[in-house]
């Protein structure tokens, strides 16, 4: 009701927060997919204020701004099945983002700034801080010596950050069964959804819709694409 007259509307949210605001004005049987999406992981994160870089053990790792923190194939393996399972990895697969590695102007000079999480159940309340800092003990012996501040955000306050985030889901929901190829409906044009009461046209572009979550941008190409065909 805030927004303009317009022919279309693209919407960058989630399915299901869809499903509520187009309800009384797209039919029910329309948006019964959307209410049905399922939700995947969550994620718990922590960022760090350091006074020095991270000593990691491999020093290619002190010069890359991402890392990949798992360990061997089988426990990276090992530890994202654990989370499927409904469960908290003692070795969790951990994505470490360090970017003063690469831009000063990050951090006050000689300190660095860092973030990593790692996945969780949905809507997790477990407190994961020291199961992750236990699995930089193993590939950066001694960094606990350069933490000046950490602040640990867990899945219920990713999702009260961003309300597309439910239950910590920041990848658009559940990548498993067929929404690993229809998402977030079955249908031809995914990012269509139809036309409100008002006439106009809806459309979803958020990570929910294919290609999915990582391919930055694309989403909302593919969703823009969609809304000029039918105009």
């Amino acid at each position: 009701d805030d927004l303009p007259p317009s022919r279309v509307q693209l919407l960058d949210i989630g399915p299901q927060q869809l499903a509520r605001l187009a309800k009384g004005r797209v039919g029910a049987r329309a948006l019964g997919p959307y209410r049905r999406f399922e939700h995947g992981p969550g994620v718990f994160k922590i960022d760090y204020a350091l006074s020095g870089p991270i000593p990691w053990t491999a020093a290619e790792c002190r010069l890359a701004p991402t890392v990949h923190l798992g360990g061997t194939s089988k426990q990276i393996a090992a530890a994202e099945a654990e989370v499927v399972r409904g469960g908290h990895p003692e070795r969790p697969y951990i994505l470490v983002v360090q970017p003063s590695v690469i831009d000063e102007t990050r951090a006050p000079a000689g300190q660095h700034v860092l973030w990593a999480y790692c996945h969780v159940p949905n809507g997790s309340t477990v407190d994961m801080t020291e199961t992750i800092e236990a699995q930089f003990d193993r590939f950066a012996p001694g960094w606990r010596d350069l933490v000046i501040a950490r602040k640990a955000t867990p899945p219920r306050a990713m999702e009260e950050h961003n309300a597309n985030y439910v239950g910590g889901d920041i990848s658009g929901g559940s990548h498993g069964g067929l929404q690993l190829f229809f998402r977030p409906a079955i249908k031809r044009d995914p990012y269509s959804i139809a036309s409100s009461a008002g006439g106009t046209r809806l459309y979803i572009c958020s990570s929910s819709t294919p290609p999915g979550a990582g391919v930055h941008g694309m989403c909302g190409y593919w969703a823009a694409r969609s809304a000029l065909k039918h105009l």
